[in-house]
């Protein structure tokens, strides 16, 4: 697991030294993804470089490495679990290796395949390949989007490359102005989409997408995608006994490593299932880790004991209270773009908890997503029926009705969202603010340019479109895989790990397992309104029933409480100051309305107030410049204790 960084092209400072001052400061930026190992290669017009966190292949997987050809370079953030497989092909074509390391097979296969490369992979990955033949760059990303990958243009025409954005802030020639096309769709789903980036002139390339930089011109293009077709005529035990093998192939191939490894334990189906597959396939207690909270409603601890205890696990565990707030600084500095999923402050403790143990993590992130487990699809089940009545009585009558009420009226916001089409009261269901909502809050100013410019969530309804599938649950599937699941849930395992320098593997992610998946009718899925129907069968012989028959409880934080209370000074504070209205976003009158009405227990804004406040200390540590001092906080940061404190 590492963090790369490169341009290639006429960019930054003349000369070998200049560029080479260029990329260690870019290299600089992302130490935490990789403290263990720095190599670079400063090549005429290239620059690339990685910052390296040492998993497999301690001594001999130093990058940049190069192929059977010396002119090939390539630098690597991920893990290739089939390298042995794809080593031992290659090696029987004719290509020799120097080192056993999973990036040197990678360089051999472009050698080998060429962009088709990333087609023999398995694991996850984000990389680039400096090809000083046709002095051309080659640049691809894994197929869901586990590593980050974000690049630019400058203004003479280089490519800038980097694992986070911070990597490209720190070229002279990237510049940082804010996209209100991106400000507008973060406000909309509490993250920036893959499709966008917060600073204009910034890109991710797109998971299952790989670019190619040649002559100036730059090319991207797809080689992979979800795609659901219900296999013909399939009955429920047919797909049993392979959704096992391939759920155990999915963790054994990812216990490969050559340092200690362990796993996140919530309690939850999915998270009990991959430590009870990793307790199957190896000799030795696996260490698990779980976070909890003294607020009872939010603690799972009580089932992750239940599954530790079952699978017989060395077990550690640390209880997140309010103080813990005082590193959300530090995560802002980490996700480099606003994000307003407070559980990303559990999944930070956790990383930094299984740090002191361990190098390497697997988790149970993308089940929900693979076997319909959010509570939101039970939700948009049950409002179904409100797409029979006649269109012209929802948008004619209905909606306009609730546009009539006042703000806070029981009722308004719910007539509202129910009379869209059913896409559309889906997409509104997972806002952070309603359209309703962005009518109140956008400042007159603002709602100009966001409008002109605004995806959101026009763009989310035109990739549902795209799954190819007649099946409303099947669309709302794969919108999830392309956009929530890229977007927020794998950014926060990926930026969480790596600020603690730990690797996390997501082996429900496996590609092979998601061809799989996508083929099991949806009926089987989400049965009625059981949600994760087939998935809970498949492992019922493993997973204790305590826990497989628990009710669905997601990730989330007391962050309702803390607002109102420990947080609820600074929250206040940042939101009424001049200098958060003075940005000209967000009415200051309809923010303390919010609040009010938050405080006085009316109605739980929380969401709402957190991606507000998370969006003001961004522009703090982006814009307005205190980015050096949450890193510095960041660097002095204590080490977490398993008592469930802070150690120094």
């Amino acid at each position: 697991m590492c963090g790369i960084a490169g341009f290639v092209g006429e960019s930054g400072p003349g000369g070998e030294a200049g560029r080479q001052e260029v990329l260690g400061r870019m290299l600089s930026a992302i130490t935490h993804r990789g403290p263990d190992d720095q190599g670079t290669l400063v090549e005429g017009e290239a620059a690339i470089g990685m910052r390296r966190l040492s998993i497999i292949d301690l001594a001999g997987g130093h990058q940049p490495l190069g192929g059977c050809d010396p002119r090939l370079s390539i630098v690597f953030n991920g893990e290739v679990y089939n390298y042995r497989e794809l080593k031992a092909e290659l090696e029987a074509r004719g290509h020799a290796f120097k080192t056993n390391s999973d990036t040197e097979t990678i360089v051999h296969a472009y050698e080998e395949f060429g962009a088709r490369c990333v087609e023999r992979l398995r694991g996850m990955f984000a990389f680039a390949i400096w090809d000083a033949r046709d002095r051309s760059l080659f640049v691809a990303r894994d197929r869901v989007g586990k590593k980050p990958l974000y690049y630019a243009r400058t203004p003479r025409g280089a490519l800038v490359f980097g694992s986070e954005l911070k990597c490209l802030l720190a070229h002279p020639e990237v510049g940082r102005e804010i996209s209100p096309e991106a400000v507008d769709a973060y406000l909309t789903w509490g993250y920036v989409p893959e499709t966008l980036a917060i600073f204009r002139g910034v890109e991710k390339l797109l998971p299952g997408h790989h670019l190619t930089f040649a002559g100036g011109r730059l090319r991207t293009e797809g080689y992979w995608d979800f795609e659901f077709a219900e296999a013909a005529g399939g009955r429920e035990e047919d797909y049993l006994e392979e959704l096992r093998a391939l759920l155990d192939e999915a963790v054994r191939v990812r216990l490969v490593s050559d340092v200690p490894l362990g796993a996140f334990l919530s309690g939850g189906v999915d998270s009990s299932t991959v430590v009870g597959l990793m307790a199957r396939n190896t000799d030795r207690p696996v260490k698990t880790f779980s976070i909890g909270f003294n607020e009872d409603s939010y603690d799972e601890l009580k089932y992750a004991r239940v599954a530790a205890r079952h699978f017989r696990t060395d077990h550690h565990e640390f209880v997140v209270t309010p103080d813990i707030c005082s590193v959300i600084d530090e995560l802002v500095w980490h996700f480099d773009e606003p994000f307003a999923d407070s559980s990303a402050i559990p999944t930070y403790m956790v990383s930094k908890l299984a740090r002191e143990h361990v190098k390497v993590v697997l988790s149970g992130d993308g089940g929900d997503e693979l076997f319909a487990g959010y509570t939101r699809y039970v939700i948009d089940r049950r409002r179904g029926a409100f797409a029979r009545l006649p269109r012209a009585v929802r948008e004619g009558l209905m909606q306009p009705f609730a546009r009539l009420l006042p703000h806070g009226a029981r009722g308004r916001n719910f007539l509202h969202d129910v009379a869209y089409d059913p896409l559309d009261r889906y997409l509104e269901s997972v806002s952070v603010f309603t359209r309703l909502g962005k009518a109140s809050l956008y400042t007159e100013d603002f709602r100009r340019l966001a409008g002109e410019a605004a995806r959101a969530p026009g763009e989310f309804r035109a990739t549902a479109e795209r799954s190819g599938s007649g099946d409303p649950l099947e669309r709302l599937l794969y919108l999830d895989s392309k956009t929530y699941l890229p977007g927020d849930i794998l950014t926060k395992v990926d930026r969480m790990s790596m600020a603690a320098s730990l690797e996390a593997r997501v082996p429900l992610l496996d590609h092979k397992l998601i061809e799989f998946v996508a083929r099991i009718p949806s009926s089987l899925k989400m049965k009625g309104l059981v949600t994760k129907h087939i998935f809970k069968r498949a492992v019922r012989d493993l997973v204790p029933a305590e826990i497989l028959d628990r009710p669905k409880q997601g990730f989330g934080v007391p962050i309702e409480q803390w607002i109102n209370q420990q947080l609820r000074e600074r929250v206040r504070g940042t939101l009424t100051e001049a200098r958060t209205a003075g940005r000209g976003l967000t009415d200051p009158a309809y923010v303390a309305l919010l609040l009010d009405e938050h405080e006085r227990g009316r109605r739980d804004h929380s969401p709402r107030l957190w991606a507000l406040f998370m969006l003001e200390l961004w522009h703090r540590t982006f814009v307005d410049g205190g980015g050096a001092a949450a890193l510095a906080r960041a660097e002095a940061a204590p080490r977490v204790s398993e008592a469930g404190a802070l150690a120094v």
